[in-house]
C-alpha cells in the first residue's frame, strides 16, 4: 500500500468516526439511567451487573454481528442503508404484488427513521446540557432554554452544509471515545468485580431471576444501540472497511469500557444513577467533559439530521416522495444536501417535544419504538436478500431470523408498554410518514397509468408523423418524456396546438435506477426510432437514486456519442409535461388520499428546476389527468 493510499485510507477512517457513530457514541450519556428508570430493578450490585450484561451482549449482536458481520456485506453499488435494501429487493424479478409489499416495508422503515431523526437531536442535547447541574446546581431552571438555544442555531446552520465543519468531526468524536474509555478504565479498575458483566452467563441468569423487569428494561436497553442503522446507512461514503476498522478498533472497545465503568461505579455509588456518565470523572473534570459532551451531542444530531436529508432525498429519486427543493451543499461529495421545508418542520417537532418533556429522562421513553422498528424492518429485508440473492438455506434463514428478528421484536414489544409515556411520539410520525409515502406511490402509479393512456407509442407518433406535412421549424427542441418509448403529452399538444416542430427534435426519459449512482459516460442510452430522417431521436438518461439530475449536463457529455446531438444543450427549448390531476369518482383510492395527493403535487418542485433545465429556455405544457 502506497504512502498516498495508507493516508487516504486514514482520513477515511477518522472521517467515519466522527460521522458515523456520534449517535451511539453518545449514548452512555442517558441509556443506564433511562434503564433504571423504567424498569424497577434494584440498584444492587448483581442487578446492575445483569443490566449492562444485557447492554454489552445487544450491542454485540445487534451492532458487531449483524451490522458489521452481515448487513454490511450487503450494499447497492457501494450503497448500503434502507433504501439501498429496497433496492436490491426490487432487482430480483419479483411479482408486482411482492415489488409493492417490499415497497411497503421500506416506507415503513423509512417513516420510522423520521421519528428516530426527531427524537436524537432533542435528548442527545439535553442529555450533555443536563450535565450542568453537577457543576453549576442554580443552573437547573435553565437547562431546557439552553437546550432549545443550541438546537435553534444547530438547525439554523444546516443550509451552510457539513463541509467545513466537518472535517472536525472526526478528531472530537476520537477524543470523545477515548476520554469515556479512561473514565470507565479508572472504575474498573478500583471495583473489577463488574467485569462479571462480560459473560453471556450474566445476562442470561439476570433474566431467570427477573424475567418481567428484564422484559421491561429491554425497551430502554435498546438506547445503547440507538445509530446502528448509521453504520449501514453511510456505507457508501467511507466504504465498508473504515467502518470496520473504526468499531472494532476503537469504537466498540470504548463503549465496553464506557458502560462497564458506569457499572462499578453506580454498583458503589447507587445515588450516581442520575449523573452515570459525569461522575466517571473527578469534580474538576465535570466542566470539560459536560463541554466535550454537548460537541460530542451536536455532532450525533447533525449526522441524523443529514441522514434524513439524504433519505429524503434518495425516495424523491426514486418517486416515493414529491419532489421538494432541494440544495447540494457540496460540489466534491454525493450525498450532502439539505431540504429547507424538511429542516423547519423537524426543528418545529424538536422544539415542541424538548419543551412538552423537559428531560433527557422523560424523553428516553419514545426512542425506543422508533430504533427497534428500524432494525427490525432491516432484518426483514436482509433475511430476504439471503434468500434470494445469497441463496441461503431455510435453515440458515430460521436460525438467524429467531436470533436477531427475535431479538429486535423483543425490543419493539418492550418499548410499546411505555407509548402512553411518549412512544406514541415517534408512531404518530411513523404513521403520518406512511400515509404520505403510500399516498404518494399510489396515486403516481395511477397517475403514471393514464399519462402511458394518454401519450400513446413514440414510433407510432412518428410514424404518424412520416405521413403528415408539418412545417419545421429552425432550431432545436428538448422534450422531457416520463415513460420509456412513449411520446410525451408536450409533444403531442405542440403538434395539435401549434402545428409545427422544431427541425431537431430529442425526446428525453429520465430513468432513476435502483443503484446508488450511474458514471457520467454511461447514463445515455440512444433508440432507433424507424425513421431517422425526420429529425426526431429519442435518448434514455439513467440516473442513480443518489445523483444529482442534470439533463443539460448528460446530454452535453451524450454528444460524443452520437451526431444526433449536434447542438448545444444550454441553447435548446425544453419542453415539459405537467400532468394536473382532477379528482373523479372511482374506486381507485379514497377521496381524502386524493386530496392529499393533489396537495403534495401542487406544492412539489417543478420539473424544469428538479433536472436542471435553463429556465428562461423551458416551457411547461399543462394536461388534465383523472385521478
Amino acid at each position: 500500500m502506497s504512502m498516498a493510499t495508507k493516508r487516504q485510507a486514514g482520513w477515511l477512517l477518522i472521517g467515519a468516526i466522527g460521522v458515523v457513530f456520534g449517535d451511539i457514541g453518545t449514548s452512555p450519556l442517558y441509556a443506564l439511567q433511562a434503564i433504571f428508570g423504567v424498569s424497577g430493578l434494584a440498584l444492587t450490585s448483581s442487578d446492575i451487573q445483569g443490566t449492562i450484561s444485557l447492554i454489552l451482549w445487544s450491542i454485540t449482536l445487534i451492532v458487531t454481528v449483524k451490522y458489521v458481520s452481515l448487513l454490511m456485506r450487503v450494499n447497492n453499488h457501494g450503497e448500503g442503508g434502507i433504501m439501498a435494501l429496497v433496492g436490491l429487493a426490487r432487482q430480483t424479478n419479483l411479482s408486482k404484488r411482492r415489488t409493492l409489499w417490499l415497497t411497503l416495508i421500506g416506507f415503513l422503515g423509512i417513516s420510522l427513521f423520521y421519528g428516530d431523526g426527531i427524537i436524537t437531536p432533542a435528548i442527545s442535547v439535553l442529555s450533555a446540557v443536563e450535565g450542568t447541574k453537577l457543576v453549576f446546581p442554580a443552573a437547573a431552571p435553565f437547562v431546557v432554554p439552553l437546550a432549545l438555544v443550541i438546537l435553534t442555531g444547530l438547525f439554523a446552520l444546516q443550509a451552510r452544509g457539513t463541509g467545513t465543519i466537518g472535517k472536525l468531526f472526526g478528531p472530537i468524536m476520537i477524543l470523545w471515545f477515548v476520554v469515556s474509555a479512561l473514565g470507565g478504565l479508572g472504575q474498573i479498575i478500583n471495583h473489577p468485580f463488574i467485569l462479571n458483566s462480560l459473560l453471556p452467563t450474566t445476562a442470561f441468569s439476570f433474566i431467570f431471576e427477573h424475567p418481567v423487569q428484564s422484559f421491561i428494561a429491554m425497551g430502554a436497553v435498546i438506547l445503547a444501540i440507538t445509530g446502528a442503522e448509521a453504520l449501514y446507512a453511510d456505507m457508501g461514503h467511507f466504504g465498508r472497511t473504515p467502518i470496520k476498522r473504526a468499531w472494532l478498533w476503537l469504537i466498540f472497545p470504548a463503549l465496553t469500557l464506557t458502560y462497564l465503568g458506569q457499572g462499578a461505579l453506580v454498583s458503589v455509588h447507587p445515588e450516581a444513577i442520575t449523573s452515570a456518565y459525569f461522575l466517571l470523572f473527578p469534580d474538576w473534570l465535570h466542566l470539560p467533559v459536560i463541554i466535550l459532551a454537548t460537541l460530542a451531542t451536536l455532532i450525533a444530531s447533525q449526522a441524523i439530521i443529514s441522514g434524513v436529508f439524504s433519505l429524503t432525498w434518495q425516495a424523491m429519486q426514486l418517486g416515493f416522495l414529491p419532489r421538494l427543493n432541494v440544495q447540494h451543499t457540496s460540489r466534491y461529495e454525493f450525498g450532502q444536501v439539505y431540504i429547507p421545508f424538511l429542516n423547519w418542520i423537524m426543528f418545529a417537532l424538536v422544539i415542541a417535544i424538548v419543551i412538552a418533556f423537559a428531560s433527557s429522562k422523560n424523553l428516553a421513553a419514545m426512542f425506543g419504538l422508533a430504533v427497534s422498528g428500524t432494525l427490525a424492518i432491516d432484518t426483514i429485508l436482509l433475511l430476504f436478500i439471503m434468500r434470494k440473492i445469497w441463496h441461503q438455506s431455510y435453515a440458515v434463514i430460521i436460525i438467524t431470523g429467531f436470533i436477531l428478528l427475535g431479538l429486535e421484536l423483543l425490543f419493539f414489544a418492550s418499548s410499546s408498554l411505555k407509548f402512553i409515556h411518549g412512544a406514541w411520539v415517534p408512531a404518530v410520525v411513523a404513521v403520518v410518514g406512511f400515509t404520505i409515502l403510500s399516498t404518494w406511490y399510489k396515486g403516481h402509479e395511477i397517475i403514471k397509468r393514464e399519462r402511458i393512456k394518454m401519450e400513446g407509442t413514440l414510433v407510432g407518433f412518428v410514424a404518424k408523423l412520416h405521413r403528415t406535412r408539418i412545417p419545421r421549424t429552425k432550431g432545436h427542441a428538448v422534450y422531457l418524456g416520463h415513460h420509456a418509448g412513449n411520446a410525451p403529452m408536450a409533444l403531442h399538444a405542440t403538434l395539435d396546438q401549434l402545428h409545427e416542430l422544431h427541425e431537431l427534435v430529442v425526446v428525453v426519459t429520465v430513468n432513476t435506477t435502483d443503484a446508488a449512482h450511474v458514471p457520467e459516460h454511461s447514463r445515455a442510452i440512444f433508440d432507433e426510432l424507424g425513421h431517422p430522417d425526420d429529425g426526431i431521436s429519442h435518448v434514455t438518461l439513467k440516473f442513480g437514486y443518489k445523483d444529482i439530475p442534470n439533463v443539460p449536463r448528460a446530454l452535453e457529455i451524450a454528444r460524443d456519442k452520437s451526431p444526433e446531438i449536434n447542438f448545444d444543450p444550454y441553447t435548446a427549448t425544453y419542453f415539459t409535461s405537467i400532468a394536473q390531476p382532477v379528482v373523479v369518482h372511482n374506486h381507485r383510492m379514497s377521496k381524502w388520499r386524493k386530496l392529499l395527493y393533489i396537495f403534495m403535487d401542487r406544492n412539489a418542485n417543478n420539473t424544469s428546476s428538479y433536472f436542471k433545465l435553463p429556465l428562461d429556455r423551458t416551457v411547461e405544457m399543462s394536461s388534465f389527468v383523472e385521478l
